[in-house]
């Protein structure tokens, strides 16, 4: 039996800007994630189809093709990334996404705007914390 707790957790970023994708994933990196950022809905997707299974996914809503609602909305129907935990990262901070994203069991939602890098990265320890 192998021993997973010495397994890096992986993060599958998924932001239409290059720039917070970089941010996060040079946070994450220097917190002992493995990450994965993608810029589209449409290719997080992709991946997960072929099999790619992560930790954790943390996707923001507003992104052109494809939003983070229906990204999520599509992992659940195609049961995509069981086990993983569902995390939106959006400068939506109005109720009805918030309710919406909850409607769809998200295991967190954090405002982009109200949230140092840093702070992203303890959250989604504590998440993963609880999901085990």
């Amino acid at each position: 039996m192998s021993d997973t707790s010495s397994k890096k957790q992986v993060v599958l970023l998924v932001d239409d800007d290059q720039f917070l994708l970089n941010m996060y994933s040079l946070k994450f990196k220097n917190s002992g994630f493995d990450v994965e950022a993608v810029n589209s809905a449409s290719t997080a997707l992709q991946k997960l189809r072929d099999g790619f299974l992560p930790s954790m996914i943390l996707c923001d809503l507003v992104m052109p093709t494809m939003d983070g609602l229906t990204f999520i909305k599509q992992l659940k129907e195609e049961r995509l990334a069981r086990g993983s935990a569902i995390v939106v990262l959006s400068n939506q901070s109005q109720s009805s996404d918030l309710d919406q994203a909850k409607a769809l069991s998200v295991d967190g939602y954090i405002v982009k705007a109200s949230t140092i890098p840093s702070e992203v990265v303890e959250e989604v320890k504590t998440i993963l914390a609880k999901k085990k």
